[in-house]
Order: structure tokens, then C-alpha cells, then sequence
């Protein structure tokens, strides 16, 4: 089976039934989606069930990856610190996207994850890191409502075996 042609649409269906239409070239920045063209005939007009994205979720990942299609990122391979994972380069249209509720956001990181488009998932986690970054454990609980099930002699107990790791 080969790639449909370029300039060629491709209809999406959410969860909640919704459907999107977008270019197969959009589309194919999913590798999830990019797999199931290929298992389509060219002509087929039947929508690609999504069934772990909702229609909100889907049409913010359709918003990014248009973009990203339209806009795309240099390669990263030439970046001296290859193995180090940065937080602090995210371009503004990016960070602008990600201004959304942490509901929206973790929906989108789970999206994501399923329709397996790196550069999203990269960008919602690191927007999530930075969310954490030079937070107490105290602070962190309080952003993302995480109820503090332990003793005070467990957290004592806890402190003292991750020592190594608080800055001084």
C-alpha cells in the first residue's frame, strides 16, 4: 500500500463522534494515524475512529500539528547536549498553546502519547516540569491538588533517605 497522495484530505472521528477533516500530511505528524492510512485504501472516505480523544482535545492537537506542518521546528540533532533534556526552549507560539487548564493540558498529554506525536508530548510534559520546577513538595501537592497521605514520620522517613538530592 503506498502513502495517499499529497494534498489529500483525511476525515478523524473523536470520541464523542466529532469529525475533523484535515491534509493527510497534517494527519501523518501523528505515527499512530500515518499507520492506519496506510492500512486504508486511497479513496476511502471513512472517517479514522479516535476513540481515546475527545473532539476538544483533537481539534487542539489538529491546531498543533497545522501549525507545526506550516512552521517547522529546525532539527534538534545538532544540539551539543544531546542527551540532556532542556525546559527553558520553548518557542512562544508553543507556550501559548500550552496556556490551557491542567485538565485540557494532561488530556492533550495523554493524546499525544496515543496518537504518537513527539514533539506534542515533549511540549506538554516540559510545560508540566516547569510547572514543578523549584517547588516544595508542599507547593506541588497544592497546583495539582495531590492529597498528602503520608504520616508526618513517613515524610520525616522520606526526607531523610532523599537528603542527597535537596539543594543547599
Amino acid at each position: 500500500m503506498t502513502d495517499a497522495p499529497s494534498g489529500q484530505n483525511v476525515k478523524l472521528q473523536s470520541a464523542d463522534d466529532k469529525d475533523f477533516e484535515v491534509s493527510v500530511e497534517v494527519a501523518s505528524m501523528s505515527v499512530t494515524i500515518k499507520n492506519m492510512l496506510e492500512d486504508l485504501s486511497p479513496d476511502s472516505d471513512t472517517p479514522i475512529p479516535l476513540p481515546n480523544v475527545s473532539g476538544k482535545i483533537l481539534d487542539k492537537v489538529i491546531e498543533y500539528c497545522k501549525y507545526h506542518y506550516e512552521h517547522p521546528t529546525p532539527s534538534s540533532d545538532d544540539k551539543k547536549d544531546a542527551g540532556e533534556k532542556r525546559t527553558d526552549d520553548i518557542i512562544p507560539w508553543d507556550q501559548d498553546f500550552c496556556k490551557v487548564d491542567q485538565a485540557t493540558l494532561f488530556e492533550l498529554i495523554l493524546a499525544a502519547n496515543y496518537l504518537d506525536i513527539k514533539p506534542l508530548l515533549d511540549l506538554t510534559c516540559k510545560t508540566v516540569a516547569n510547572m514543578i520546577k523549584g517547588k516544595t513538595p508542599e507547593e506541588i501537592r497544592k497546583t495539582f491538588n495531590i492529597k498528602n497521605d503520608f504520616t508526618p514520620e513517613e515524610e520525616e522517613q522520606v526526607r531523610k533517605e532523599n537528603e542527597w538530592c535537596e539543594e543547599r
